[in-house]
């Protein structure tokens, strides 16, 4: 991570004290991040302790303390994001990557944000969720000018509210939000607020959709239902971070939506309840446990749990086209073809073709065949028992008994105790043949429908 002379490590503090009049008086400089990895949390140099958040893939940007002010600088900007090894975007979004940096601030602080655009095209931000003066709510021609290409606009407002937000472009959202414009805002309580629990690991990640036709780099905007990557902060399964956790913490997860759609979005092995949404904590007697929420598009939802079943469990979105990859779509239905012999003729004119599907889609977790270039496979994951048959909107839950309090480094596959794990049966087996079918209308009772006899009267019906 690049903090390019902002604030640095331990020294944090003392670079606040050292900073002169006259830097004060400029724009503070900008953090850039390159990396696609997920970021170690950023503790607060100053203000306020608060248990920072993780975000998956991405990171949180610093600040400059400016007399009290908590300054931020976010840069609109063409970016190319890793989406999976090998798998390159052209997407817009803010200081280097898409989502942008997430923003960490307390209730009640007061934040100046300096916003420049360095797009071909205007923009502007809106603070999604906040409560905030009317100028500064970022909707392009209503509340404020646009950006133009190269200037920079300034927002500042106080914190009012603790929760869970966003920040996206209120201008041209159709190109903007599908070319990847988006970011995380936490706002952490000031004092113990009575809904809002302390927790040991806070996790953040939006959800994402983009149309990226493989052998291309740059997603299709016009798009509006047919999207192929479906993404956890714009990355796929399995190059997307497993969130981790000490067997016992208490977990919160944080889920924002930004596609086109809604996402049902599953843990395995545990219960959760939806704790807060963009409009505040929910009260105690509005919860209830789930093992699925879902979360329709622009809305934000906290999930906390205790974490208390050692493995690794499958966090998911349950629309099953959404953990699949790029080659999820346009594919015809082979299922119980027979097509023995039919590819070695086809090959003979196009050497890379391969038929898909003929026993159904798993064979592809397992199939290495050629790929257009810059794309990633439809089913590309693999688990310590073989192909894990999922990409897109899939990640894993690493919940261990022996795990330090703030180390997030993925601990490997689970070692499961002996006759803890589903086994093939070797005794003798059970006559499984399917139940003989009569002839249709001949059972008892059955309904029989013949048709009726040709006949004069029956010929002159039209």
């Amino acid at each position: 991570m690049q903090r390019r002379h902002f604030f640095q490590g331990a020294a944090t503090a003392a670079a606040a004290a050292s900073i002169s009049r006259v830097a004060m008086a400029a724009l503070p400089e900008p953090a850039s991040q390159s990396s696609a990895n997920t970021a170690a949390p950023l503790a607060p140099p100053n203000g306020r302790p608060y248990r920072p958040v993780v975000t998956l893939n991405g990171w949180t940007t610093p600040w400059r303390m400016n007399q009290g002010v908590k300054e931020f600088h976010l840069v609109a900007e063409p970016v190319v994001r890793e989406v999976a090894p090998g798998f390159l975007v052209n997407m817009w979004g803010y200081n280097g990557q898409s989502p942008g940096p997430t923003i960490e601030v307390v209730e009640g602080d007061r934040v100046r944000i300096f916003v420049t655009n360095r797009l071909p095209e205007h923009t502007t931000i809106h603070w999604h969720g906040q409560r905030l003066p009317n100028g500064m709510d970022g909707v392009g021609g209503l509340t404020q000018p646009h950006i133009a290409p190269g200037k920079t606009y300034v927002y500042e407002f106080i914190a009012r509210r603790p929760g869970t937000f966003m920040y996206h472009p209120h201008a041209d959202e159709m190109a903007q939000m599908a070319m990847g414009m988006m970011g995380l805002w936490i706002t952490h309580p000031r004092n113990a607020h009575p809904l809002i629990a302390e927790v040991d690991r806070d996790y953040a990640f939006l959800l994402a959709a983009y149309d990226v036709e493989p052998g291309s780099m740059t997603p299709r905007v016009n798009e509006m239902t047919d999207f192929n990557i479906w993404t956890f902060n714009s990355r796929v399964f399995p190059a997307i971070t497993p969130l981790v956790a000490r067997r016992k913490d208490r977990v919160r997860i944080r889920v924002g939506n930004l596609t086109m759609t809604n996402h049902p979005v599953h843990i395995h092995g545990h219960e959760f309840e939806v704790t807060g949404t963009d409009g505040g904590p929910v009260p105690r007697n509005a919860r209830w446990p789930e093992v699925t929420t879902d979360v329709a598009v622009g809305q934000m939802r906290q999930l906390e749990f205790i974490a208390d079943e050692p493995g690794d469990w499958a966090l998911h979105c349950h629309k099953s086209h959404h953990t699949m990859g790029a080659m999820g779509h346009d594919v015809p239905t082979m299922i119980g073809v027979d097509h023995r012999g039919l590819v070695s003729s086809i090959q003979k004119i196009v050497p890379d073709y391969m038929m898909m599907g003929e026993r159904g889609m798993a064979d592809m977790g397992s199939m290495e065949m050629p790929l257009p270039d810059n794309t990633f496979p439809m089913m590309s994951g693999a688990g310590p028992f073989g192909p894990l048959e999922m990409g897109g909107m899939f990640t894993t839950l690493k919940v261990r008994a022996q795990l330090g309090a703030d180390d997030y480094r993925d601990p490997g596959w689970f070692p499961h105790p002996a006759g803890s794990v589903a086994w093939e049966w070797t005794g003798q087996p059970q006559d499984a043949g399917a139940p003989r079918q009569t002839t249709p209308g001949s059972a008892p009772q059955a309904p029989n429908v013949r048709k009726p006899a040709g006949g004069a009267d029956h010929d002159q019906h039209h």
